[in-house]
């Protein structure tokens, strides 16, 4: 994508959400059991089309990459946006192309495309990093199909989602298998979380009828790089929300008034403000490295350095921000500790930045046998 069309791409999102998704419309949504509003996703969809910018345009989709993804979720992280996207658009939708298999895509992708259903992933019934030894959930076959047993912890939208695709294991290996929100034997249970903003739930699967996808015993592959294109658009999205407090930081700083001068004119808080622009430009390096490594061999590699590096950048950065809105910046109705909690929450999600260390260094140390 030409550095022109990202733009582009980049203002008409952000101008869509400061129109439908400012702090207070976050504030009444993230209080709310559902957590978004179905107008804007609806919205989201059919006026700018942003669920199907990565998915082939004969499943209705833009035919575009990660690399224009990542600008979307960019956006989407510095608005703290209260809707189902990550779920259905970083890891329902991924794991449906990854698994190669063109019915389920045909069946499935156009209402995701199209905003007209939601759906989300559980991996390991945590949202912990991809590890197939850990997979939660086990497929049991029946005359009808498959039938699913097991508990997952913690899903992603899981309340809400339509279509709930999961990963479970019996005697053939893994396999990724499709649930629809009224299927018997599923019971869902929202959560209260530390970011409120991004809704949780917990699933349990009393032998729920579910659809197989892709081949039966053959979906680790395949989940393991819809993993690893979640965690690029993760950190992206950690970019995006780096930046939005990085911005709130200098604005603040050059409002402010104390001893008669603005605070931003005192030497610790212009080096504090040149420590955060630094860890900031950091940070979308490995981020836009990483969505540009989404289809080569280096993905796994560009993928958990851009985690490492984007989860303690955010996490810093949100801290400073609140310390350099002083007393103001640790209240309620201020939206700093929003973004505190964000951070926090990401930094643990799919992995903390020690497990990505150490699998970068497992990963480097068997590229270079």
């Amino acid at each position: 994508m030409a550095a022109s069309e990202a733009d582009d791409l980049r203002v008409a999102v952000r101008e869509f959400l400061q129109a439908n998704s400012p702090s207070s419309r976050v504030r009444e949504l993230m209080a709310t059991e559902k957590g978004y509003d179905e107008v804007v996703w609806h919205k989201m969809a059919e006026q700018l089309g942003l669920h199907g910018i990565a998915v082939p345009e004969e499943c209705g989709g833009a035919g575009a990459g990660i690399t224009e993804l990542a600008v979307v979720f960019e956006e989407m992280g510095a608005a703290l946006l209260c809707a189902p996207f990550f779920s259905t658009v970083a890891m329902a939708i991924p794991a449906i192309i990854d698994s190669g298999d063109r019915q389920a895509m045909t069946d499935y992708l156009p209402a995701l495309v199209a905003g007209t259903s939601t759906a989300t992933l559980v991996l390991g019934g945590r949202l912990d990093a991809w590890d197939p030894a850990a997979v939660a959930l086990t497929a049991q076959r029946d005359d009808a199909g498959f039938r699913v047993f097991g508990d997952a912890a913690q899903v992603l939208d899981g309340h809400t989602a339509d279509l709930v695709l999961v990963a479970a294991a019996n005697e053939t290996g893994i396999s990724l298998l499709a649930i629809a929100a009224d299927a018997h034997g599923m019971t869902r249970e929202p959560l209260t979380t530390l970011d409120r903003t991004r809704k949780l739930a917990r699933i349990s699967f009393d032998g729920a009828a579910a659809r197989l996808i892709g081949d039966e015993g053959g979906a680790a592959a395949g989940l393991a790089r819809t993993f690893d294109l979640a965690v690029v658009a993760l950190a992206a999205e950690q970019v995006g929300a780096a930046q939005r407090c990085l911005d709130m930081a200098v604005g603040y700083a050059k409002e402010r008034i104390q001893f008669g001068r603005a605070i931003g004119s005192f030497q610790a808080v212009k080096h504090r403000c040149a420590d955060m622009l630094v860890l900031v430009e950091g940070a979308r390096s490995a981020a836009v490295h990483a969505a540009e490594a989404a289809d080569g061999s280096d993905l796994r590699i560009a993928a958990s350095v851009a985690k490492m590096v984007c989860s303690e950048a955010f996490l810093q950065v949100a801290l400073d921000n609140m310390r350099i809105h002083g007393g103001i910046g640790f209240t309620w109705e201020h939206d700093a500790h929003l973004y505190v909690r964000r951070a926090k929450a990401t930094q643990l999600m799919f992995g903390s930045p020690d497990f990505h260390a150490e699998r970068l260094a497992d990963l480097v140390s068997t590229s270079s046998h």
